[in-house]
């Protein structure tokens, strides 16, 4: 029994050593001992957990490695939503920020903020129970992620277990950590020499190299690769309530989780805040990891949740957006493509180029208007530009080294793969190929279905999509379902386990969610937001697919051009066949529950609303989502059942109109103001 007690007081001593000196030399970079006593204790450890295995706990150091995943990453949900944040290009639109929470504050006292780096990685969450990492997930489409727990517990830098609170505090019951998993440049470089070596394809740039590294199945795989992590928020701390930003990050560091300390700074206005994010700029280079930016975040917590969020974004916080990297090279021919939706998009084929860190061989021309208005030629020399994920574009010409020899490009007059009329909407200047069963626009819109987004059917990768429509094995996203193990095996790079993990995904993927369904058939207009806004509105397919034009408009989120979109893929015969196809091979979507009731009425409960002229302190889309989350109506005319007119800049004819016809008018700031209330 003492011999047992001795064991377990020197497990506890080797790992409390082994993770304060992990703390030192991977969060503090300022190790107090040497790698070989480092790697004595470490062998210490495994020795005596190998003799007694029955005494390893989850959070030992020895645990960074964990089994295999099998059957692919489950589904996490994070308890509060992992929001995108909105984008500045200039010093002009950080003021404009400034003035905007100002105006929703009411308030013209200066505003202090912090500026800290944009990572260009893989943002991920912690949640750790205690003082115990539980689960590492991804971001994924901000509500639900990866579960990627086996491999977050092999990167160093994130601590498996937090240290306690100087002051005597328990740590919080739950804590959420958001953050950033990277690769700094020379270990990217390194990392792809050595595939190179192994006859494996280099990563395109770090954050690739990252994001493929977390979403390994086998983490011994994800263990080998040099990854780090620098946090910068948290989702929740249950238990514990922190006054500003700085003090958020201090404590986190003091917990042990790694913070970009050096490089985060209190900024006491707006114009400290705009220096800063010029001198990160200045110095990006020279990082020892790739940044795109800066993010401006309000300082004082209690002002962070006054301000509170947009559908997509926090209004607290601004990406300011660095220069986008521009390099020259030359446009060796134009080639056109034929897009899901029939779009046809002219497309330069360049020589190759780095551009950011990536390799850039191709880059969107847009339209024959585009084309002609920067004169461009194949032949000809080029600016070309890539701001983060945006598709690569030709900003201009470098007219001083042509030749002569450039050669104009006028778009074809039928489609380049069916030889189908063209047709162009009057409000377009896009070209689209008038052949529904076009190739081409099969074939992207089934690669658009099995995508992570839509149907997420793993394994389904553009090249065997090819390989499949080339055979004429699928015709439309409805074959997938019933491919058998004998039509996949004859592929190429095909082995009936690779074949079987298919099928089993193509299985799995009957049972999805409305959004995603929706998503999936590639209707005009209808992005991942747009479809979670009609699944929360129409709660079923079937209500959807007999919703008119106007019930459409009258979500406060889409506008007629949506509203008509949907309208005629829904009333297409081809379409509505595609459709009875999928539910007949065994598709379910789940029906979204009803929305809670609120408790109390709001001013605008069952109240008809007309929004004219341009609201300062957000787009109207928000603000008829506002308005319609509190229970009131939208009406896109007034008549004298109008309650309220909401006036903005800029107003229009409808101002006088409303005065005559006694309807109530509210300011811009009375709008906000009734907003907030409750009764």
């Amino acid at each position: 029994m003492k011999e047992t007690e001795d064991i377990e007081i020197e497990l506890a001593s080797l790992r409390e050593q082994i993770n304060f000196h992990n703390y030192r030399y991977y969060i503090l970079d300022d190790p107090e001992i040497s790698d070989a006593e480092y790697d004595r204790l470490f062998r210490r450890l495994l020795a005596i957990e190998e003799r007694h295995p029955e005494l390893v706990v989850l959070e030992s150091p020895s645990q960074r490695v964990g089994a295999p995943v099998e059957g692919g990453f489950k589904p996490f949900k994070h308890s509060t939503p992992m929001l995108s944040l909105e984008n500045g290009f200039s010093d002009k639109e950080v003021k404009d920020f400034e003035d905007r929470i100002k105006r929703l504050l009411k308030s013209s006292e200066p505003m202090s903020y912090t500026v800290e780096p944009k990572m260009d990685g893989l943002a991920v969450e912690l949640v750790y129970e205690g003082s115990i990492l539980r689960v590492g997930a991804t971001r994924g489409d901000g509500y639900t992620g990866e579960d990627i727990t086996s491999n977050i517990k092999t990167i160093r830098s994130i601590p498996l277990r937090l240290f306690p609170p100087q002051d005597g505090r328990d740590l919080p019951e739950r804590l959420a950590v958001r953050g950033e998993v990277y690769m700094e440049k020379k270990a990217f470089q390194r990392l792809n020499k050595e595939r190179e070596k192994r006859g494996e394809p280099a990563f395109a740039n770090p954050r690739n190299a990252a994001a493929g590294s977390v979403r390994q199945l086998d983490p011994e795989i994800t263990a080998q690769r040099p990854l780090l992590f620098f946090s910068y928020g948290i989702g929740e701390a249950v238990g514990w309530d922190f006054n500003s930003h700085i003090e958020l990050l201090t404590t986190l560091n003091a917990w042990g989780l790694r913070v970009n300390t050096r490089y985060i700074k209190k900024c006491e206005n707006s114009d400290e805040a705009i220096a800063h994010c010029h001198y990160l700029e200045s110095i990006e280079h020279d990082l020892p990891y790739e940044i795109d930016g800066a993010v401006i975040k309000v300082n004082t917590i209690n002002l962070q949740k006054a301000l509170g969020e947009k559908s997509r974004s926090p209004r607290w916080a601004l990406a300011y957006k660095f220069k986008p990297t521009q390099s020259t090279t030359k446009i060796v021919e134009i080639d056109v493509q034929v897009g899901r939706t029939g779009a046809l998009t002219p497309v330069a084929l360049l020589e190759p180029v780095e551009v950011g860190g990536v390799t850039v061989s191709r880059a969107t021309l847009h339209n024959q208007e585009e084309i002609e208005r920067k004169d461009i030629r194949e032949g000809d020399t080029v600016i070309v530009q890539r701001a983060g994920d945006v598709i690569p574009e030709v900003v201009k010409v470098v007219t001083s080294k042509r030749s002569g020899r450039e050669k104009p490009f006028v778009m074809p007059d039928r489609c380049p793969v069916c030889g189908s009329e063209l047709i162009s909407r009057d409000t377009e200047v896009i070209l689209r190929c008038s052949n529904p069963e076009c190739p081409a626009q099969v074939n992207r819109g089934i690669k658009h279905f099995v995508s992570k987004e839509a149907m997420d059917i793993d394994g389904l990768g553009d090249k065997l999509v090819d390989q499949l429509i080339d055979k004429g094995l699928i015709k439309d996203a409805s074959d997938i379902y019933h491919l058998r193990i004998e039509n996949l095996l004859p592929l190429e790079k095909m082995a009936e386990k690779l074949a079987t993990n298919i099928l089993d995904a193509v299985n799995r993927s009957k049972s999805t969610t409305l959004p995603k369904f929706i998503y999936s058939l590639g209707i005009r207009h209808v992005g991942e937001h747009v479809a979670r806004v009609l699944a929360k509105q129409f709660r079923n397919f079937e209500n959807l697919r007999r919703a008119s034009s106007e019930e459409l408009v009258s979500i406060g989120e889409i506008g007629p051009e949506i509203a008509d979109s949907i309208v005629s893929y829904l009333s297409n015969e081809e379409n509505l066949s595609l459709i009875n196809r999928l539910f007949a091979a065994g598709i379910t979507i789940e029906e979204m529950p009803l929305e809670e009731v609120p408790l109390k009425e709001h001013p605008f409960s069952g109240k008809s609303l007309v929004l004219t002229g341009t609201l300062s302190t957000q787009t109207r889309p928000e603000a008829k989502k506002l308005i319609l989350e509190k229970g009131g109506k939208i009406a896109t005319s007034l008549s004298s059942k109008t309650d309220f007119l909401v006036v903005g800049a800029s107003p229009g004819s409808k101002l006088a109109k409303a005065a005559d016809l006694g309807v109530r008018i509210l300011s811009e700031e009375e709008f906000l103001s009734m907003l907030r209330e409750e009764t």
